[in-house]
C-alpha cells in the first residue's frame, strides 16, 4: 500500500520502440518520406475537419444572415450590449425592472456572464469596428464551436499517448484489491514515435476525434451561427478544463501540478459561462476519487486535485451568481468532501514515511485520522443544518435521480428538453457515434491510465444524465467523438501500418508494443522477460497466472499473423476497414449536414415555398416587435407568455411580465392564471399589470397548444383554478376535432387566439381592442381598454432601495391584493431550508401524471361538488360545433410544400415518437396532420422513415395518405424499404 512520488522520466523517451531507436539520421531515407507524408495527411486532417466545423456552423448565418436566434440568446444580447456601454461596474449592479413587470430582476448578479464579457472583449480589443457587436454575438458559437472541435482531440491524443495508457482496468483492479499498486512506470506503454516527437495512433486518434467533433449533431444544436447561448462557449471550457485536467496527470511529468493550476483557471472560464460547471467540479471530484480506489494516489495526483481546487474554487466563488455555493450547495459539496479527504490522506502518507510505518500500522492510522475527521465534521454538520447553511437540490438537478421523469414542478416538467430521452434521440444527435463510442470505450479499458479513467468516469456520466434530460444529450457529444476518434484512429493506424509494411502489430488494443524476446502478458498489458523479472515483481503482477492461458493465445495468434498467409490476411482487413470507414464517415458528414439545415433555422425566421414555388420568409415575429418598438410608449408593458419575453425587451426594447428567467414560480402562475382563467378574470389581472397583450397563433406550438402546461403552472399556486384537479385535467381539448373543454372555451387566451376567427369567438370591445396582426397571422397585439393608471403610478412611487442604492424591488399594486391573497407559495420538494412542505399537492401531482383516469374523476367529482353538472358540461360539448377541416382546407395545406417552424417541429416530434406531444397537437389544429416540408415530405414520410408505427395508424386515421410521392419521387412505404 506504499505510495511514492512519481518516478523520474525514463532514460528513452516513452513512446518509443524499439525499431525506432536508432538515430533520425540513419533511418533509411523511405522512412522520412513515410513520416513526411504521415504529418503532411495529419495537418491536412486536422485543417479540413476544423474548416468542416467552421463551414456547417456558418450555415445559419449564410442562409439567414447574422440574426440572433430562439429565445435566450436575445437576452444574452441584451445585456452584452448593456455590459458594452456600461462596463463591468454598472453591469453587476444593474437591476432591470423592464424584465418581471413589478418586480424587477438584478440581472448582473444572477447570470452566468463569461460569454458576455468574451464578446465585449474581443469586440473592444480584437475587432474593433471592423464588426458590430450583435455579429460578433452571432459569430460567437462559430467560433467556439471550432476551438471545442480542436481541444477534443486534444483530449483524445493525450489519453493515448503510450505513457498514459500501458495497463488494463481488469489489472488496475486486480491489483488494487490485492493491495498492490502499480507505479507510473509500471502503467507506461509503447508506440511508434512518427516525427517530432510525435506518437501514433495517438496522433490519428486527436485526428478523427476532431472530425466527429466537427460536426456531430449534439454539438451542433448549440453551436450554430446566431445561437447565442451559454452553451456555446461552456462546452469549450469544459473541454479545456478536462484536457488540462487529464494533462496534470500525465505519467512522468514532474510539472503536471502546473496544468492542475490551468485547469482551475479553465474551471473558472466554465464557471462563469454556465451552470453546468457542477458538472464539471464533481466530474472531476469523482475521478480524483476513483484514483485513490485504485492505487493511484500520489504526490503528483495530490497536488494536481489539490491546486485544481482551491484555484477554481477560489475563482469561482468571485462571480456573482455562484457566490459560496461551492462550500454550500449540496450538489456541489462532494467535491469539497473529496479536497479534504485528499489533504487528510497525504498528511497520513507523510507521517508514513516519516515514522516509516508497516502496512497494518499504516492502515490503523489511517482509520483513527479519519474516524476523528469524520467526527468532527459531523458536529459541524449538525451545528449549521438549522441554521440552513446548506443549500437545498435544484428541481432541474433532482429530476436527474427520482424514477420518474417529473421532478414535482409543472413549471420545469413543461420545457420539452427536459424530459428523457430517447432511443431514437441518441441515434439523431450522435449517428454513427452509437456503435463507436462504445467500441472506443472498450480499447480505453485495455489501454487505461489515470487519464483513461477520467473518460471512463465521463462516459458513464454523460450516458446516464443524457438519458435522464434529453437536453443533457449535448454533454456526450465531446465524450463520443473523443471515443468515436479513438476507435477509428487506431483502426486507422493498424490498417496504413499494414499497408506501409510495418510491424501493426496489434495496434488497436495493445498500441503497437513489440518484445524481442519471448514473453507473457500480465494483466496490465505488461510483458516479462524470461529470467530478467525480480522476484518482487513477479508477485505482484496482475493476475499473470490467471492469463497464462489467455497469453499463449495472444502469443499465437501473433505468431500466425506474421506468416505470409497472416499477412495477407492482415493486408486485406486492413483495406476492407479502411473502404468501410471511408463510407461510414462520408454517410455521418451528409446526414449531419442534413441535420444542420433544421438545426440552423432561427425558429424567429421561418423559410417557406408557395405553390408557384417562390421561396418567402416568414418574418411575423420580428414584424410584431418592431411594431411594438415603433408604435407603443416607451413604458408600455406587454402581457405574453414567457418564451417571448426575451424577444420583447431585446427587439422590441418594452417591459415585460415574464420571461424564460424563471426565477420567480408564484409570477408565472399569476400569469398563467391570467392567461388561463376566464376573459373577466385574466382582464382584472392584465389592466393592472400591462398596457398590451401580445398573442401567438397560427397553429403549431402557439399559445394555444402550450396553454395546458400554462394552466397546470396556474394551479400550483392558485389551487381554486383548478379545483380538485392539481394537473388542470379539465383544461384542455376534449377530442382530436380541436374542440375545447368548457374551461379552455371561456379562457381569456383561447378567446384573445380565436378572436374573429373561430366561429362564435369574440372579444369584448369595451376590455380589448386588436391594433395588430402580422402578415402571415403568427402574431397578434392587442391594446387593453381601461387600464389602471392608478397601479401603474403606485409601482412605480413604492420600489424600494437597499442600503447599496441599487437593488429596488418592485412590489404588486394593491389593485391585485384580492387575487393574491389567494395564492399558496409553491414548496419545492427539495427545499428543506423553508421548514415547509406541500405533501398533499405533490402526492396528488404524481398520482394524478400516473394515472391520467383517476385524475379525470377526481375533477369529475369535484365539479359535481361546487355545482358543476356532468350533464351540463356534456351538453355543452355537444352544442359546440366541432371544427373539421374541409376537403378543399386539407387539400390547401397538402400543396404547399415549404420549410417552416411547424415542419421543423413536427420533423422533431415524430422522430423522437413524442405521441402526447403529437396528440395534443393534431387536437388543437388538425391541419398539422397535411403538413409538407419544401422537399415534399410531411408527417407521414417521417413516421415510415422512423418506423414508428403509432405515428403512422394516427395519420391514417385522419385520412393522410401514404402512396403520395415527395419531391424526389419517394412516397412514405418507399422509407420503410430503405
Amino acid at each position: 500500500s506504499q505510495t511514492a512520488p512519481p518516478p523520474p522520466p525514463p532514460k528513452r523517451m516513452a513512446g518509443k520502440s524499439s525499431s525506432s531507436s536508432s538515430s533520425s539520421g540513419a533511418a533509411p531515407s523511405s522512412d522520412h518520406l513515410v513520416n513526411l507524408v504521415w504529418l503532411g495527411a495529419v495537418l491536412y486532417g486536422v485543417g479540413l475537419f476544423l474548416q468542416n466545423a467552421y463551414n456547417i456552423r456558418m450555415r445559419a448565418i449564410d442562409e439567414y444572415g447574422p440574426v440572433i436566434h430562439e429565445f435566450d440568446p436575445y437576452f444574452n444580447w441584451r445585456a452584452t450590449q448593456y455590459l458594452y456601454d456600461n462596463g463591468a461596474k454598472k453591469f453587476f449592479t444593474w437591476f432591470d425592472h423592464m424584465v418581471w413587470y413589478p418586480l424587477g430582476r438584478p440581472v448582473g448578479s444572477t447570470i452566468y456572464p463569461g460569454m458576455q464579457f468574451a464578446a465585449v472583449w474581443l469586440k473592444r480589443y480584437v475587432l474593433g469596428d471592423s464588426m458590430s457587436l450583435n455579429d460578433v454575438c452571432c459569430y460567437i458559437p462559430v467560433w467556439f464551436g471550432v476551438a471545442a472541435t480542436f481541444l477534443v482531440g486534444c483530449i483524445a491524443y493525450e489519453v493515448s499517448l503510450p505513457q498514459n495508457a500501458g495497463g488494463t482496468i481488469f489489472g488496475v483492479v486486480y491489483d488494487a484489491l490485492r493491495g498492490r499498486y502499480a507505479s507510473d512506470k509500471d502503467m507506461a506503454g509503447t508506440a511508434r514515435s512518427r516525427i517530432l516527437g510525435m506518437s501514433s495512433p495517438a496522433v490519428e486518434s486527436a485526428v478523427f476525434a476532431m472530425g466527429f467533433m466537427a460536426v456531430v449533431p449534439a454539438h451542433l444544436m448549440r453551436s450554430v451561427g446566431g445561437g447565442y447561448d451559454n452553451e456555446s462557449v461552456a462546452v469549450t471550457a469544459m473541454t479545456l478544463t478536462f484536457y488540462l485536467w487529464m494533462r496534470s496527470l500525465r505519467n512522468g511529468d514532474k510539472y503536471g501540478y502546473v496544468f492542475g493550476v490551468l485547469a482551475g483557471v479553465a474551471y473558472f472560464n466554465m464557471a462563469a459561462a454556465w451552470g453546468g460547471y457542477i458538472f464539471v467540479l464533481n466530474l472531476i471530484g469523482a475521478h480524483a476519487a476513483m484514483l485513490v480506489l485504485l492505487g493511484r494516489f500520489s504526490t503528483k495526483t495530490y497536488l494536481a486535485y489539490t491546486l485544481f481546487y482551491v484555484v477554481g474554487t477560489s475563482l469561482a466563488i468571485q462571480i456573482p451568481v455562484v457566490g459560496w455555493s461551492p462550500l454550500k450547495s449540496l450538489e456541489q459539496l462532494g467535491a469539497f468532501v473529496i479536497f479534504l479527504g485528499y489533504q487528510v490522506l497525504y498528511y497520513c502518507e507523510l507521517q508514513r514515511n516519516q515514522k516509516k510505518m508497516g502496512r497494518k500500522e499504516a492502515w490503523k492510522f489511517r482509520v483513527q485520522v479519519f474516524v476523528g475527521i469524520l467526527a468532527l465534521v459531523s458536529l459541524l454538520v449538525v451545528m449549521v443544518t438549522p441554521k440552513g447553511y446548506f443549500g437545498p437540490i435544484s428541481s432541474r438537478v433532482r429530476g436527474l435521480f427520482v424514477p420518474h421523469t417529473k421532478t414535482g414542478n409543472p413549471l420545469v416538467d413543461s420545457v420539452a428538453e427536459h424530459q428523457a430521452a430517447s432511443n431514437q434521440a441518441y441515434w439523431q444527435y450522435l449517428h454513427i457515434l452509437c456503435g463507436l463510442a462504445p467500441a472506443g470505450f472498450f480499447i480505453v479499458l485495455f489501454r487505461f491510465g489515470d487519464s483513461a479513467g477520467f473518460l471512463f468516469v465521463y462516459a458513464l456520466a454523460a450516458y446516464f444524465f443524457s438519458n435522464k434530460m434529453v437536453r443533457l444529450i449535448l454533454l456526450t457529444a465531446p465524450i463520443a467523438s473523443v471515443l468515436g476518434g479513438i476507435a477509428v484512429g487506431r483502426i486507422v493506424s493498424w490498417s496504413t501500418s499494414v499497408l506501409l509494411g510495418e510491424d501493426g502489430g496489434d495496434d488497436i488494443v495493445k498500441g503497437g508494443k513489440k518484445e524481442k524476446k519471448k514473453s507473457s502478458s500480465d494483466g496490465n498489458g505488461k510483458t516479462k522477460a524470461d529470467g530478467k523479472k525480480k522476484k518482487k515483481s513477479a508477485s505482484s503482477s496482475s493476475g499473470n497466472e490467471g492469463l497464462s492461458g489467455v497469453s499463449a493465445i495472444y502469443d499465437g495468434f501473433v505468431e500466425a499473423s506474421t506468416s505470409t498467409e497472416g499477412k495477407i490476411v492482415k493486408t486485406i482487413a486492413a483495406v476492407v476497414l479502411l473502404g468501410s470507414l471511408y463510407m461510414q464517415a462520408s454517410n455521418f458528414k451528409t446526414y449531419s449536414w442534413k441535420l444542420s439545415a433544421s438545426l440552423s433555422n432561427p425558429s424567429i425566421i421561418l423559410k417557406g415555398q408557395t405553390r408557384e414555388g417562390n421561396i418567402i420568409k416568414v418574418d411575423d415575429y420580428r414584424e410584431a416587435y418592431w411594431w411594438l418598438r415603433d408604435n407603443t410608449p416607451e413604458d408600455a408593458r406587454i402581457m405574453a407568455w414567457w418564451d417571448y419575453g426575451y424577444q420583447i425587451t431585446g427587439i422590441a426594447n418594452r417591459t415585460t411580465i415574464a420571461d424564460g428567467n424563471t426565477w420567480n414560480h408564484e409570477h408565472i402562475a399569476l400569469l398563467g392564471k391570467a392567461l388561463t382563467g376566464s376573459v373577466d378574470e385574466g382582464y382584472a389581472i392584465a389592466r393592472h399589470l400591462a398596457d398590451y397583450v401580445l398573442v401567438w397563433g397560427g397553429g403549431g406550438g402557439d399559445d394555444l397548444a402550450k396553454s395546458p402546461h400554462l394552466a397546470r403552472i396556474a394551479n400550483s399556486v392558485y389551487r381554486d383554478h383548478c379545483p380538485g384537479d392539481v394537473t388542470c385535467r379539465a383544461f384542455g381539448f376534449v377530442d382530436r376535432k380541436g374542440t375545447p373543454s368548457a374551461m379552455m372555451e371561456r379562457s381569456f387566451l383561447y378567446n384573445l387566439h380565436g378572436n374573429g376567427i373561430k366561429p362564435g369567438v369574440s372579444v369584448d370591445p369595451t376590455q380589448f381592442q386588436e391594433i395588430f396582426r402580422s402578415k402571415y397571422g403568427k402574431v397578434r397585439i392587442y391594446e387593453i381598454i381601461g387600464v389602471s393608471r392608478e397601479s401603474k403610478r403606485w409601482v412605480e412611487d413604492n420600489r424600494k432601495c437597499d442600503a447599496g442604492g441599487w437593488f429596488c424591488p418592485g412590489k404588486y399594486p394593491p389593485g391585485l391584493k384580492e387575487i393574491l391573497d389567494k395564492k399558496t407559495d409553491f414548496a419545492q420538494l427539495e427545499d428543506f431550508n423553508r421548514g415547509v412542505s406541500d405533501e398533499e399537492y405533490q402526492k396528488e401531482y404524481f398520482e394524478n401524471l400516473n394515472n391520467p383516469e383517476l385524475a379525470r374523476k377526481r375533477a369529475e367529482l369535484k365539479r359535481k361538488e361546487v355545482g358543476i353538472k356532468e350533464e351540463d358540461v356534456s351538453k355543452k360539448k355537444k352544442e359546440f360545433k366541432l371544427k373539421t377541416l374541409s376537403d378543399e382546407e386539407k387539400i390547401e395545406i397538402y400543396s404547399t410544400w415549404e420549410d417552416t417552424e411547424d415542419t421543423t417541429l413536427m420533423w422533431k416530434i415524430v422522430n423522437g415518437n413524442s405521441m402526447d406531444d403529437l396528440e395534443r397537437w393534431l387536437e388543437a389544429d388538425p391541419g398539422a396532420a397535411w403538413l409538407r416540408s419544401a422537399d415534399g415530405r410531411g408527417p407521414m414520410w417521417w413516421a415510415f422513415e422512423s418506423k414508428n408505427q403509432d405515428v403512422v395508424t394516427l395519420l391514417m386515421k385522419m385520412g393522410v395518405p401514404h402512396t403520395d410521392k415527395d419531391k424526389n419521387g419517394h412516397s412514405p412505404v418507399d422509407l420503410l424499404k430503405e
